[in-house]
């Protein structure tokens, strides 16, 4: 199984936000700073090539990823998977967003003990054990620092949705918490539908051509790990031309509690 001598966060301008050493005796302490200058000016091939996700330097693999600007980075002397390490930075990088809310710099900043408990718990001597948000739950004991969102559309004024039912699209970035001692919780779901729509229309406004491109964006606040299944109307239409109408191909996914 691959394992990593360290893990940290870095901000846009190269602070490390978090840090955690597995082995220490493996790779040297300044690990992020040459990490930030290689990537900083990276020379390619060709020029503004962006650098790779995976690189070695004096010996060291630096295996990272990018994510609302920061970089998740792992690092190790031994010949790990790249797929396998790069997956578990995606899961750690997901499991910080569960918990977080959202992943931002001071979202970061604001819960770093709460991410260090995380880390604790996730991966053992740089070994990955559980990179499960519900799982987690049971052995994670701080709570998170909500960040506030800030103030874009969906907030402030009424709602257009007729439903009260239905809560705004930023209750689906609030915080994963342990539980709530002495209390019921509450089972919830919160599902986003992000959609971009690329029409093209002729002089006369008539339709050519439209695309649709997006993601569902689910998150679940249900006791236990119960299995979850989406089901999507075939018959969704996204917009009409007199008669004729024009529709959506969704290819088959798989949602899975977190």
């Amino acid at each position: 199984m691959s394992s990593i001598a360290q893990f940290f966060i870095l901000s846009p301008r190269g602070d490390a936000i978090i840090s955690k050493t597995f082995r220490g005796d493996d790779v040297p302490k300044d690990t992020s700073e040459v990490f930030f200058r290689k990537v900083k000016f990276w020379k390619g091939e060709q020029k503004n090539t962006d650098p790779p996700p995976v690189f070695n330097v004096d010996g060291i693999n630096y295996l990272f990823i990018k994510k609302s600007n920061l970089f998740f980075v792992a690092t190790t002397k031994f010949n790990v998977s790249p797929s396998f390490t790069l997956e578990l930075l995606e899961r750690l990088a997901r499991v910080f967003k569960d918990y977080c809310g959202v992943l931002t710099e001071e979202s970061i900043r604001k819960n770093f003990i709460l991410i260090y408990e995380l880390l604790d718990e996730m991966l053992d001597y740089g070994y990955p054990q559980s990179t499960s948000t519900e799982q987690l739950k049971m052995y994670v004991h701080n709570e998170p620092i909500a960040v506030e969102q800030k103030a874009g559309a969906g907030s402030g004024g009424g709602s257009i949705l007729p439903s009260r039912k239905t809560a705004p699209p930023s209750n689906a970035h609030i915080p994963v918490g342990p539980g709530t001692a002495g209390g019921a919780k509450k089972n919830e779901i919160f599902v986003d539908i992000l959609e971009r729509l690329t029409v093209l229309f002729n002089a006369n406004g008539f339709v050519l051509n439209s695309t649709i491109d997006g993601c569902i964006q689910m998150k679940s606040y249900l006791s236990g790990n119960p299995g979850l299944r989406l089901a999507l109307n075939e018959d969704l239409v996204i917009g009409k031309e007199n008669a004729s109408g024009y529709g959506v191909v969704l290819d088959d996914c798989n949602f899975t509690n977190v």
